[in-house]
């Protein structure tokens, strides 16, 4: 089961995201979407959603509260936020977190975050006022776990030794941009720290701004947000990446999303990927990653599609 190293619960083999609450998502819409994520994840996993404070200047946190208190499945729930840049001058300083902090645990109308991000670094502040910030909200019980979000492998190094000399509550878990199309940033570099710390991955971007759900093809006009930049992958990797995937997908009778969903979620360090849909039709075409076993031999294929 898909469980961060360190945390508890075990949590879902997907992690809904919830940059679309607010966005391309109204409040019904996200309730709708949340509804049936829950409902899809099995009893013995927690439903496991991200959103940060920079979702819509709040509107993602917002609208997760509300649907948390309206269902009362906050226990149930593991919930991931991020103190964000925004347009702070110092945004991972110890007053900067501590604002943040209180902000989202308002607008998430909780007492506790289960997984508090580091959305980007921040060279500009000591890591270690920022790690003792981080520390001082796992002591006071308002958030349970922290981790890092968009570090290099010598900063999430340099923050993992600092945490381990001081004693510090340490990340847990990294949030990285990884997928069957961009595969290098993080196999050439990050994923050698996040295995030498045991850490967990929850990658962004899980279907390459859309790109691995197939619909985006040359010459084509995809009615998304996401069109110009999953459009950067379109050519011929692009298209050798989408008929390996084809041949997978039509082999188990589930969307080429699905199959690039569960590739993910089977590498090693991974424990589950983060990927989002605008209506409950986009995101049942996501849902059966969760029961999707791919074999060997599929496998195998896709990493050579991607290569």
């Amino acid at each position: 089961m898909p469980v961060i190293p360190g945390t508890d619960p075990a949590v879902s083999d997907l992690c809904l995201g919830g940059n679309v609450f607010g966005w391309t998502a109204d409040e019904p819409t996200s309730f709708a979407l949340l509804d049936r994520f829950t409902d899809a994840t099995v009893s013995t996993l927690a439903p496991f959603v991200d959103t940060a404070e920079s979702y819509g200047r709040g509107a993602s946190e917002e609208i997760l509260g509300n649907w948390m208190a309206e269902r009362g499945l906050r226990d149930r729930m593991v919930v991931a936020t991020k103190a964000s840049r925004l347009e702070k001058e110092h945004p991972l300083s110890a007053a900067e977190i501590r604002k943040a902090v209180e902000g989202s645990l308002r607008r998430l109308q909780t007492d506790r975050i289960d997984l508090y991000y580091a959305h980007y670094d921040d060279e500009s502040t000591p890591l270690e006022e920022t790690l003792r910030a981080f520390d001082e909200l796992v002591q006071a019980g308002k958030v349970r776990h922290v981790a890092a979000s968009n570090y290099s492998p010598e900063r999430l190094t340099e923050a993992l030794e600092t945490s381990e000399r001081l004693g510090l509550t340490r990340y847990v878990a990294l949030q990285p941009h990884y997928n069957l199309m961009e595969r290098a940033a993080y196999e050439d570099g990050l994923r050698d720290v996040v295995a030498a710390h045991d850490l967990g991955v929850l990658p962004y971007y899980a279907l390459a701004k859309g790109f691995l759900t197939g619909k985006y093809r040359a010459g084509e006009q995809v009615d998304s947000p996401r069109a110009e930049g999953a459009s950067a992958y379109v050519g011929e990797r692009g298209d050798r990446v989408l008929a390996a995937l084809r041949r997978v997908a039509d082999g188990h009778g589930v969307t080429v999303a699905a199959v690039a969903l569960r590739w993910l979620a089977d590498r090693p360090t991974v424990v589950s990927p983060i990927a989002s849909g605008r209506s409950v039709e986009q995101l049942a075409d996501l849902l059966p990653m969760q029961d999707l076993v791919l074999t060997e031999e599929e496998t195998q294929a896709l990493d050579a599609a991607s290569e």
